[in-house]
């Protein structure tokens, strides 16, 4: 598999990717860069499409934004009326440009490509065992694991050498792949990450979200359901083949897309991400109240939350930090005497808002703390009477290995401290987590139909069976 931080106390969690394909319009390749723009949120370190004419399939990949990878000669380049594409960040994998998918390879029957989002959790000890047996990885992707276990099948058809790979593999997955002329789409049985179904006029169009469908004008079909492949030829008139080759598992979609990493405008596992976010900032505003003067989000993360807060609470909502969308790599160091250097390129304190108040500032994630220390310090220089942090989520305690790049354990602040060292370290007046409880209640379905290992530590798919054995040395120098 294959995010990019952003500004807010959320930052040090990054973004995992986006998949996108498209069948039956014969400008695939432009309207699959569109709709890597709308999913670009998910991976900004790497871009890539392929597109088939029918008989051979044609990529370009890149690093960096989708704007800046594709020109309109690399578009005009790949013809055909199917493509796929990949935005990344690398969650598994180096930053090297050879992990930038989708990846395309030939094999006895033809082209293939595949793009993925997710995390394969026995992606290592599945690369030993491959390599034991003569295989040669071009790339460091546990994505690449699912070629070779394809090329190597004994099964007869593209389709079911597909399936007898992923037969193979333990963890998430929401794939796009193409051949020539093929476009599927499947999602790992326990359906952790999201992927979705649309429609245009003339063609079909599968997305990891609903804002790609609405950047190239397609009508939401349905989600792609856990454990489901959908199959697709013919071209946009073609045929729609929907089959459930692996055994049923409880469903365990990640509830961090809808807390995090979804963009607001999309609906995923079947709700509205900005709905439901502006509940969890009612909720939370149930749970920790605060008499204050003024209800600031942490832009972009906390908005829906905050609005959910302030209509709750009934404080008056204001912007009181700004966000700057202009910010690049910059190679200017600060002067010594900057602090926070990074956070105010990025976030600008509204002192009108701001002076002589007291703030609720309201983000969706805590994280290390560092940048929400960073934070509390900015409103207080800016003239903050007093600072009272609200996360829309409860603490993070545990890594993800499904997608997510968060840090290690020892390095998440909930894991090492209680919630009055955390206010403490980042000199809030208070500090507010959404219970367990209230998140559940925002779900509206039983706990164990969603992934919340972050929260509680109990993983649904064990992520310690990626250790390989290794081999001992039969030879053990005494010099």
């Amino acid at each position: 598999m294959s995010g990019a931080p952003r500004a807010g106390g959320g930052s040090e969690l990054r973004e995992e990717c986006g998949v996108f394909g498209i069948i039956g319009d014969p400008d695939a390749a432009r309207l699959t860069c569109l709709g890597l723009h709308a999913l670009q949120h998910r991976g900004q370190e790497g871009a890539g499409i392929c597109a088939s004419d029918g008989r051979v399939i044609r990529a370009h990949r890149g690093l960096g934004l989708v704007g800046d990878v594709f020109e309109d000669r690399h578009l005009d380049a790949m013809t055909g009326a199917l493509a796929i594409g990949h935005v990344r960040y690398s969650t598994a994998g180096d930053g090297s440009p050879r992990n930038v998918q989708p990846f395309v390879v030939r094999y006895a029957q033809g082209q293939l490509a595949i793009a993925h989002n997710g995390n394969l959790v026995n992606a290592r000890r599945l690369r030993a065992e491959l390599e034991a047996e003569g295989s040669i990885f071009q790339s460091s992707s546990d994505t690449e694991a699912i070629l070779h276990l394809m090329a190597r099948s004994g099964q007869n058809t593209f389709i079911n050498r597909l399936v007898d790979a992923l037969y193979r593999v333990q963890g998430a997955y929401s794939l796009v792949l193409m051949t020539e002329d093929m476009l599927v789409a499947v999602r790992d049985p326990r359906g952790f990450r999201p992927l979705v179904l649309g429609r245009t006029p003339r063609a079909w169009v599968v997305a990891s979200e609903t804002c790609a469908l609405d950047q190239v004008e397609a009508r939401f079909v349905r989600e792609v359901e856990p454990g489901e492949m959908v199959i697709i030829d013919g071209g946009g008139e073609g045929r729609l083949v929907s089959l459930r080759p692996f055994p049923r598992q409880p469903r365990r979609a990640c509830i961090f897309e809808l807390i995090y990493f979804a963009r607001p405008d999309s609906r995923v596992f079947g709700r509205s991400v900005y709905a439901f976010r502006t509940v969890l900032g009612r909720l939370l505003a149930r749970e920790h109240p605060v008499d204050a003067d003024v209800v600031v989000p942490v832009p972009d993360s906390g908005v829906a939350g905050a609005l959910g807060y302030a209509e709750e609470s009934g404080i008056p909502y204001a912007k009181g930090l700004l966000r700057s969308h202009y910010v690049g790599r910059t190679f200017i160091e600060p002067v010594q005497s900057i602090r926070d250097f990074g956070v105010r390129l990025k976030l600008a304190p509204v002192r009108s808002v701001i002076e002589g108040r007291r703030l609720v500032v309201v983000d969706d994630s805590l994280v290390r703390g560092t940048t929400s220390r960073k934070i509390v310090r900015m409103l207080r220089d800016a003239g903050a009477r007093e600072v009272h942090l609200r996360i829309t989520a409860p603490p993070i305690v545990a890594s993800c290995y499904y997608g997510v790049d968060t840090p290690r354990a020892e390095e998440l602040i909930a894991h090492r401290m209680e919630v009055a060292g955390i206010r403490d370290y980042i000199g809030a007046d208070s500090l507010g987590y959404l219970s367990l409880a209230g998140l559940r209640a925002a779900q509206g379905e039983p706990a164990d139909a969603w992934c919340e290992s972050c929260f509680t530590g109990a993983y649904p798919v064990d992520p310690r069976t990626e250790e390989p054995a290794e081999q001992l040395p039969l030879f053990v120098s005494r010099g």
